[in-house]
């Protein structure tokens, strides 16, 4: 497959994840209610997509030391009116 045609199916890709997340109810209804307590909500997801070629053989991913953050109870709080949990508590 040509080069260009794997861009092309990337970025299609990008663009069917983008269309997903803007159109789910889940996702809105969270930003309603975090609208409705009057905040405004950016939402910035970092996604890589890759390929390969199978001539390539199966790629290698580095190994990475996990990040540690330092969250505040307003984060916390924040976090769990998302529904996101936090694996160690604040």
């Amino acid at each position: 497959m040509p080069e260009s045609e794997i861009r092309r199916l990337v970025k299609q890709l990008g663009a069917s994840i983008n269309e997903t997340l803007s159109e789910s109810p889940r996702i809105n209804e969270s930003i309603r209610v975090i609208r409705a307590a009057g905040y405004e909500v950016y939402l910035s997801i970092e996604a890589r997509i890759g390929s390969r070629s199978p001539a390539e053989g199966v790629p290698t991913v580095a190994a990475r030391e996990p990040v540690r953050l330092t969250i505040t109870e307003d984060d916390a709080k924040f976090l769990k009116a998302l529904k996101i949990s936090l694996d160690d508590p604040v």
